[in-house]
Order: C-alpha cells, then sequence, then structure tokens
C-alpha cells in the first residue's frame, strides 16, 4: 500500500487507493480460499480431487453468479478506463456525490447531505464525472442607486476579489470581475466569480458570501 499509493498528482493518488481497495477484497477471498484449502489437506482430505471437483463447481457456481461476474468485470473496466474512483465527485441519475468506496461488485456514492447510494457496478453504463473539471461560483451583489458605480467596482477588485482567493481550494487567479448584471429601480447588480474544487463550491460560496458582505459593511455599502 505505502509503495502503490506513493504518486503526486491528487488523481493519481487517488486512483491509486482504489486500486489498493480493490486488491484488499481481492485477496481477502483469495486467501480465505486457501486457508480452507490448507485446512482441509490438515485433516486429511485429498486437495487434488478436491481441486478438480472445484472446476466443475465454479462452473456451475459462475452461471447462478452471472450478475456477480458481470458487476466484477464492469469494476475492472471502469478503472482501467478512467471512470471515476475513490474521492471523484459524480453525477448518476439525479444523484450526485462523493463516490466513498469502489469494490468489486458495488460503488458507493454519499451525497454532501449524507446519503449513501450503493449502485451494482454492471448498472453504470453513463454517469457524470465532475472532478476532473472546476464549479465556477457567482456572486451576484444588488447595490442601491445611491452608491456611485467606481465606488463598488473599486472595492470588489481591490478587497473582495483578493480576499477571495485565500478561500481555501479556490484556484489563485481565478477570481474575476464580470461587470452589471442587471439593474431595477432601486438597485445596481454587480457580478463576480471565482473557480475552485468540484465538491468544495458550496463552502466556498458561503466564505465568498461572508468576504462580500464584511466589505461592504466596512464600507457602508
Amino acid at each position: 500500500e505505502k509503495t502503490i499509493t506513493n504518486g503526486k498528482a491528487v488523481y493519481e493518488r487517488k486512483k491509486r487507493n482504489t486500486i489498493v481497495d480493490l486488491f484488499r477484497h481481492l485477496f481477502k477471498y483469495v486467501i480465505g480460499l486457501i486457508i480452507i484449502l490448507v485446512g482441509l489437506n490438515l485433516f486429511g482430505y485429498d486437495i487434488k480431487t478436491l481441486v478438480a471437483g472445484l472446476g466443475i463447481a465454479a462452473t456451475i457456481i459462475g452461471l447462478a453468479l452471472q450478475d456477480t461476474i458481470k458487476d466484477i468485470i464492469s469494476g475492472i473496466t471502469i478503472l482501467m478506463e478512467n471512470y471515476y474512483v475513490a474521492g471523484d465527485y459524480v453525477r448518476y441519475n439525479n444523484f450526485q456525490g462523493i463516490v466513498t468506496e469502489l469494490s468489486l461488485r458495488t460503488t458507493k456514492i454519499k451525497s454532501y447531505t449524507g446519503e449513501v447510494m450503493t449502485v451494482c457496478n454492471r448498472n453504470i453504463n453513463e454517469i457524470i464525472n465532475i472532478s476532473q473539471k472546476e464549479a465556477t461560483v457567482v456572486i451576484k451583489i444588488p447595490v442601491s442607486h445611491n452608491i456611485k458605480i467606481n465606488k463598488v467596482e473599486t472595492i470588489i477588485k481591490e478587497r473582495i476579489l483578493p480576499l477571495a482567493e485565500n478561500i481555501i481550494d479556490v484556484r489563485k487567479g481565478s477570481s474575476s470581475y464580470l461587470g452589471i448584471d442587471d439593474f431595477s429601480a432601486t438597485s445596481v447588480t454587480h457580478m463576480i466569480s471565482i473557480d475552485c474544487k468540484q465538491e468544495s463550491q458550496w463552502q466556498v460560496k458561503r466564505d465568498f458570501l461572508k468576504i462580500v458582505l464584511e466589505q461592504l459593511e466596512e464600507n457602508k455599502i
């Protein structure tokens, strides 16, 4: 495990951790079978005959466990084709969350509200991996007509955006003032944005809003 997971890139480490988990599941069954065979041998059973019989039994069991075999093959395909790995943020049908486990048979996805969906690997024929691209958090700031536009723009560019880039998981250099988005009889709406990791976008938005409000209050806006 220490050797395999020694990767530099975040995605590479996640993929290697997933491989380790898959092998851990596989070795558990293989070692269990070996222990049973060795134990039977110690008690005087003919292992050669038993192993030959296991070949016939395996054929029968294989027919009975076709869905399980499909799950295992699909799990290997998912990993080899880089569909996703444990730790990726994905959308499956209308369910969205983080892949907490990719085993030989199932994939477990946990939403940000805590629900966990368990899906048989054979049923995953279409899934959206949104971890491999960033999320853009957009904030709209309605400001009274009484406040000069230049003053608001200066506060956004010189105070709000530099502070926003210090938020955890925000990409440096991604903050941007997009301009005036709308206006009404009472206010002018300014729009700003930052880019961050998909799985962090809700917390980033909350932190971003706090910075916006604090800076507007400090400047009596």
